[in-house]
């Protein structure tokens, strides 16, 4: 995914703040205040900057009211998402913490597209649930299988056994009889059946965690299986 251009995020932003931003009438006699702009041009700004939001304030959608007709609320948020984009550098200095950010937005795709409306929307632990079922079906589809799913898809892909009819291998390195490649795929079973044990399982029962944290918590799930979704997306399929 490409980075976000800030200095035009920004711009947009800024834009969207002047186009709504109520004014006095100066009209002789008549008191009240009134938008600026056009309703119809707020609301094709309004449209641009909900998609910067997204990626510049993740979880902004919580908790947003069923009416904004003059985008009190969204105006709000425009203006932190702004203060985000400005000011991220200088607080990650001044806070004492320069490591570098991992947005989910930069997931690998099969981890984020189908998540993506749950996580902006606050909803974190139901985006790792969906990443879980895509890096699922799209495994599925590459091998060409629906007869196992998950643990057993997972086990049988990265098999160190040769394929059989009907069940294909992937292989994330030519086998050269070394102890990489024996290594390198007894790990990647090991790897996605501890992401669907762990993770995938017990999520589909189980709430969330209580007491904070679940954003991050769901972050590092995103990225577990974003990064399963890479190997399967980047190996080669081995045949009988």
């Amino acid at each position: 995914m490409a980075k976000l251009d800030t200095a035009w995020a920004i711009s947009e932003i800024e834009a969207f703040l002047y186009v709504t931003e109520s004014i006095a009438s100066d009209e002789p006699g008549v008191i009240g205040f009134w938008m600026r702009g056009p309703h119809t041009e707020a609301s094709e700004r309004a449209h641009v900057v909900e998609q910067i939001l997204d990626r510049a304030l993740p979880g902004w959608r919580k908790g947003r009211p069923a009416k904004d007709d003059d985008y009190d609320w969204l105006r709000d948020q425009a203006s932190r998402g702004r203060a985000a984009l400005q000011r991220s550098t200088e607080l990650a200095e001044k806070l004492g913490d320069n490591a570098p950010d991992m947005g989910a937005g930069n997931l690998h795709p099969w981890a984020w597209e189908s998540g993506r409306s749950f996580w902006n929307n606050g909803h974190y632990h139901q985006a790792v649930m969906q990443a879980a079922i895509r890096v699922n079906s799209e495994t599925q589809a590459k091998l060409g299988r629906v007869d196992v799913s998950e643990n057993k898809l997972f086990n049988e892909a990265f098999s160190l056994d040769e394929p059989k009819p009907g069940a294909p291998r992937l292989r994330l390195m030519d086998d050269d009889g070394s102890d990489t490649y024996k290594s390198l795929h007894r790990g990647a079973r090991a790897f996605a059946e501890g992401l669907y044990a762990a993770i995938r399982n017990p999520g589909m029962h189980t709430p969330p965690p209580a007491g904070g944290g679940e954003e991050q918590l769901a972050l590092e799930q995103m990225a577990a299986f974003s990064l399963l979704a890479r190997w399967v997306d980047q190996a080669t399929i081995k045949k009988v």
